[in-house]
C-alpha cells in the first residue's frame, strides 16, 4: 500500500505543530520558564526523532505507525488545550476548528501509518 498523497493535510498539520509551538510554552511560561522551554523542545523533538520508515525521508528512530499517530495528536491536543487555556475564545475557537480539520484531513494518512505495523513471522 503506497503512502497517501496528503500536501493539504501537510500544511494543517504544520499549521497546528506552529500553534501548539507557540501556545504551550506561552501557557507554561507563568508556571515555569524551564518547563516552557521544555514543552518546545519536546514538542518539536520528539517527531524529529521518532517516525515511521516511509513517512519521512530520513527516519533516526523508527516506530510503529500509531506511535507517529500519537505524536501528532500530541500537538493537536496541545495546540488546543493551550489556545483555550492563553487566548481569546475566539482564537480559541479557531484553533478547535484547524484542529478538527486537521484530524479529519489526516486520516487516510493514519489509516495508511496503521497498515506499517510490524507484523509476525
Amino acid at each position: 500500500m503506497d503512502r497517501p498523497a496528503d500536501r493539504l493535510a501537510s500544511v494543517f498539520r504544520f499549521a497546528v505543530e506552529l500553534v501548539a509551538w507557540v501556545a504551550v510554552p506561552w501557557a507554561l511560561a507563568g508556571y515555569s520558564i524551564p518547563l516552557a522551554v521544555l514543552s518546545t523542545v519536546l514538542l518539536i523533538g520528539l517527531p524529529t526523532f521518532f517516525a515511521t520508515p516511509g513517512d519521512k525521508r530520513h527516519v533516526v528512530v523508527a516506530v510503529p505507525g500509531f506511535v507517529t499517530i500519537g505524536l501528532v495528536l500530541l500537538q493537536v491536543v496541545a495546540a488546543v488545550a493551550a489556545a483555550w487555556t492563553v487566548w481569546h475564545a475566539v482564537a480559541a475557537a479557531v484553533v478547535t476548528v484547524l484542529a478538527v480539520v486537521t484530524v479529519v484531513l489526516e486520516l487516510p494518512r493514519w489509516r495508511w501509518l496503521l497498515s506499517r505495523a510490524p507484523r509476525p513471522h
